[in-house]
């Protein structure tokens, strides 16, 4: 066994702490004097940072609890809250956002592609009576036919795919490989594999990443479009603007409309859609709207937090704190041990989408998928405590879908024979929605729901107002008031 004289030799010897704090050798007065003042001062600034530590704890100890929101559903909520309480922070991302809508009119202009490569298929090999006999809802109308001018048109605007790759190359630099493989596929395996809609993780800074498509581009000045070189060639943006009239030609082609018709393809209920506005949104210095930010599209996985400051209130937290678990909303048991704080869930069902599937699981309906999330987002008993928003969107789309004749019956069996009109569906779907929350609740809770068309302002100012609501209450009822 070392003795004691050995221990202390290893230990002054071996200890790299003694090392790095030690002075250095042969260390003349002089040098002493500069590091020992040095030093000193580099302890003041520690102690400060310190201080200020300790302060802003203090103050948060003092200050109202932050109101706490899960938001399950469409991103738009998320931006206005950001629109209306960090509108300076929020315009600043026009460059990123101008990127993402041109990536949104690219897969638009796709998704026309492949419905018109769908439509020659049919054309070429159309299905035996025998084939169709599983879908007795949409009885099989005549194929439009495609014309050479058709076809010219669409190879003219095969440029729009390079630009595809370029935006999603800079958005997700990880797949540039994969993407550098594609580029020697057949035009009908790309479809394949870009139709699969692109997601970003919403801890990345996509935003930032955005701007280095334009040179010169800061968050700062790009609002002003003073520091933005636009005829920089390598902007997406000339690509676009180029293709602007032959894309616009071929969203108005009666035939094209009657191929989307055919294939039951409504892209003005897609999110991200902008071809009513190409001339707008193509044009050679187009900067984003807030509305066409609202309108823009890009999923985005993984839970982000946003903060806001709101208008001092008596009886409610000024600070908010906004999650949303983006693609991750249906692995309810994942994410809900992190989430059992909330003050409010606010939860956004589009009630327009009864007659749609959800992209990534063509075998689940939207509406359907929003009922089982809804259900288990009631029933978990983690979140018995939680106050639960419900918001029933896309009533002016739902509105357009019955008034057109599509019966909701079809696909929702158990409306039976209702009269096909919004308000008795409406008020179907939503007492639907309550007889789960009462039928599913571990305890008993307050049923706040809502109708929307879009989510816009007011919707937002709603959800506010509801929030601060029910916050006050719970400190009422904390405060034995109530």
């Amino acid at each position: 066994m070392p003795s004691k004289k050995r221990l202390a030799e290893i230990d002054t010897n071996d200890d790299p702490l003694a090392h790095f704090t030690a002075p250095p050798p042969n260390e003349s007065p002089v040098e002493r004097e500069a590091r020992l003042k040095r030093e000193a001062e580099e302890k003041l600034v520690s102690d400060a940072i310190d201080e200020e530590i300790n302060r802003q704890k203090s103050a948060e100890k003092k200050a109202p609890k932050p109101v706490k929101l899960l938001l399950l559903g469409k991103s738009t909520t998320l931006k206005n809250f950001q629109l209306m309480n960090s509108a300076d922070a929020f315009r600043k991302e026009r460059a990123s956002w101008r990127a993402v809508i041109q990536l949104n009119v690219v897969r638009s202009i796709r998704m026309i592609f492949d419905a018109m490569t769908e439509a020659q298929t049919i054309a070429s090999n159309p299905p035996s009576p025998a084939s169709s006999s599983s879908l007795p809802r949409h009885p099989l109308s005549p194929v439009p036919t495609l014309t050479p001018e058709h076809l010219k048109l669409k190879m003219r605007l095969s440029p729009l795919f390079q630009i595809e790759e370029v935006l999603i190359n800079k958005l997700s630099p990880q797949t540039s490989t994969h993407l550098s493989t594609m580029t020697n596929m057949p035009y009908t395996e790309r479809a394949k594999q870009q139709l699969k809609e692109l997601s970003v993780n919403s801890a990345n800074p996509w935003k930032n990443t955005f701007n280095k498509l334009i040179p010169g581009a800061s968050r700062s000045s790009f609002e002003s479009a003073k520091q933005v070189d636009w005829n920089d060639p390598n902007d997406p943006g000339v690509v676009l603007h180029a293709c602007s009239e032959d894309m616009q030609r071929l969203w108005t082609d009666p035939t094209i409309r009657a191929v989307l018709d055919n294939q039951k393809l409504r892209m003005e209920e897609l999110a991200g859609f902008f071809l009513d506005s190409l001339e707008r949104v193509t044009a050679p210095r187009y900067i984003p709207t807030d509305e066409d930010i609202m309108r823009a599209r890009l999923k985005t996985v993984g839970v982000s937090e946003n903060k806001f400051t709101l208008k001092a209130s008596a009886s409610v937290g000024r600070d908010w704190r906004v999650y949303d678990v983006g693609g991750q909303r249906s692995l309810v048991s994942a994410w809900v041990p992190y989430f059992d704080d909330m003050d409010a869930i606010i939860f956004l069902a589009p009630i327009s989408c009864f007659d749609q599937v959800l992209e990534e699981d063509p075998g689940m309906a939207i509406l359907l998928h929003s009922v089982l999330l809804w259900k288990a987002i009631v029933s978990n008993p983690l979140l018995k405590s939680t106050n639960l928003m419900l918001f029933l969107n896309k009533c002016d789309i739902l509105d357009a879908k019955l008034r057109s004749g599509i019966k909701l019956a079809d696909y929702v069996t158990s409306y039976g024979e209702r009269p096909n009109v919004f308000e008795e569906a409406s008020q179907y779907l939503r007492r639907k929605f309550a007889a789960i929350l009462r039928d599913h609740s571990p305890v008993p809770r307050q049923f706040y729901s809502h109708f929307t068309s879009v989510t816009d302002i007011k919707a937002t100012m709603t959800i506010l107002q509801n929030v601060q609501e029910i916050v006050l209450r719970e400190n009422l009822s904390k405060s034995a008031l109530m």
